[in-house]
């Protein structure tokens, strides 16, 4: 079945950048002059995504924002004669059709895709995180799209962890198939070290099956009070196929501080309208 739909959920509080998020959504922190958000949908788009869910708070109502038309800022663009400025600004909203919905209560990332139940059906679908970003060619989300048409289970994208930052993430258990494809029999939740079952830790998005519905409907909550989408996938595994796959591309982690500065540095290196000059000043700070 195709993958029509996705999941992206964002309605965390961004508290590692206050006092920037205490207004503003920490997704559409800006890298460069793009939202973190819209590179993540322009992804799922490149995909083959159609529809988009993004799960918010009350605190986000820029995101839907963003999403929409802007008619007023568009006539005065063109009152100006700015035309590239409004077919820019206007093709975000024609990027897919979206859903927004809002988490009543802040319950945990296996909540908010359950939110996402009734829109997603009866269907495999995408998660893509609303605070991660790689650069790759496919994209990370079409990737794992071949890996599910291929396999026929859910994906979890994964890459290779330090030893040293392993206990930071969740790391899969499996063995390996083939064509960096591993058969998965669990996720190890931020594993003491030297205990990690593999150093291949679950980042960036997954591709699930509806299945995944029907067991965060009965998944207790877990660590914090809150419903998590590994505990979800560790039951996944005893009913069905899962797989990991180690995508090919560079993976940033915007959320953070440091991944935010490194992401926006990479974007505006590739970017044909400030590569060059922005490069050249790089090198001229001799550090």
């Amino acid at each position: 079945m195709k993958i029509r739909k996705a999941v992206i959920p964002a309605a965390g509080l961004g508290t590692r950048f206050l006092p920037a998020t205490k207004a503003l959504p920490k997704e559409m922190l800006p890298i460069v002059d793009v939202p973190v958000i819209q590179l993540i949908v322009e992804e799922a788009v490149e995909s083959g995504i159609e529809e988009i869910v993004i799960i918010t708070s009350g605190a986000k109502r820029s995101i839907e924002d963003h999403f929409d038309y802007a008619f007023e800022l568009e006539q005065r663009l063109a009152q100006a004669g700015k035309q590239a400025d409004v077919a820019r600004i206007r093709a975000i909203a024609e990027l897919a059709r979206f859903v927004f919905i809002r988490q009543g209560e802040p319950l945990g990332n296996g909540h908010a895709v359950l939110c996402a139940r009734e829109v997603i059906g009866d269907e495999p679908f995408a998660v893509l995180w609303g605070d991660d970003l790689a650069r790759a060619n496919p994209p990370v989300c079409r990737q794992l799209i071949d890996v599910f048409e291929r396999e026929g289970g859910s994906v979890v994208a994964v890459m290779q962890i330090d030893e040293d930052q392993i206990s930071r993430y969740g790391v899969i258990a499996g063995e390996p198939v083939g064509g960096r494809v591993h058969r998965m029999s669990g996720i190890v939740e931020k594993p003491a070290p030297g205990t990690a079952p593999t150093n291949l830790a679950a980042v960036k998005e997954y591709i699930l099956t509806p299945e995944i519905f029907r067991i965060l409907a009965e998944t207790p909550r877990g660590q914090g009070g809150e419903i998590w989408l590994t505990d979800a996938i560790n039951q996944l595994v005893t009913r069905e196929p899962v797989f990991a796959y180690e995508f090919v591309g560079d993976r940033y982690d915007p959320g953070s501080k440091i991944g935010f500065l490194q992401a926006t540095v990479q974007y505006a290196l590739a970017r044909e309208d400030l590569g060059a000059e922005f490069r050249a000043y790089l090198k001229s700070l001799k550090l």
